[in-house]
């Protein structure tokens, strides 16, 4: 009895040895496996390029654009719209694109990559508004062009210029053309300094000069 009790003894600490020595072995051969030979990450999906302009922006030459074909990444660029209003893009060539709004342009850009792509998706997204500038004149820190951002008004616009110590905030005026006359606007750049006048906090346009005697 004493024999049979002693062998069974011996045969549990074998198998408790045996599997001890298996779980080691299997965990040494998981460390000794190659980084490369590990699950690989999902990959993360790359954000868009946020637009800058609305979706009326009419394009123009020296913008910035974003233009993507879903599923065809060799399709995907980042450009300037050249000094003739066009791009250029592989498989199309040359493509007008200053007088279009983002839509009318990813519209024309479909419509002639069906002949070589079946359903492409376009999306065009203007990630800069080169074309769209104003013009700050006279006493100021910063004269010279700059970029007309989307509602921009002309407090902004100053803001951005600095005044030098000679600067008659008094006699701020905006030239603006229209329908080929030129129109002088004057700016109360105190009243609005003080939050009134909130009529004078006019939204600049296209090639608006600003001028501080």
């Amino acid at each position: 009895m004493k024999r049979t009790k002693n062998l069974a003894i011996f045969l549990l600490a074998g198998t408790l040895i045996t599997s001890g020595w298996g779980q080691a072995t299997a965990k040494a051969a998981d460390e000794a496996k190659p980084a490369g030979e590990a699950k690989p990450a999902p990959d993360k999906p790359q954000s868009e390029p946020v637009s800058v302009a609305g979706a009326d922006y009419v394009i123009g030459a020296n913008d910035m654009l974003h233009i993507s074909v879903w599923k065809e990444p060799d399709l995907t660029e980042s450009l300037p719209v050249r000094p003739d209003g066009k791009i250029s893009l592989p498989l199309l060539n040359d493509v007008v694109a200053a007088g279009l709004t983002p839509t009318q342009l990813a519209e024309s850009i479909t419509t002639r990559l069906k002949k070589y792509i079946a359903d492409p998706r376009v999306t065009v997204v203007v990630t800069a508004m080169n074309s769209q500038k104003i013009y700050i004149l006279g006493e100021v820190l910063h004269p010279g062009s700059t970029a007309l951002q989307p509602n921009m008004t002309v407090l902004q616009a100053l803001a951005s210029s600095g005044f030098s110590q000679f600067a008659n905030t008094k006699g701020i005026y905006i030239l603006r053309t229209e329908s080929g006359k030129q129109q002088k606007i004057p700016v109360h750049y105190r009243e609005l300094l003080k939050g009134e006048g909130i009529n004078s906090n006019i939204i600049l346009r296209p090639g608006d000069t600003i001028v501080v005697p």
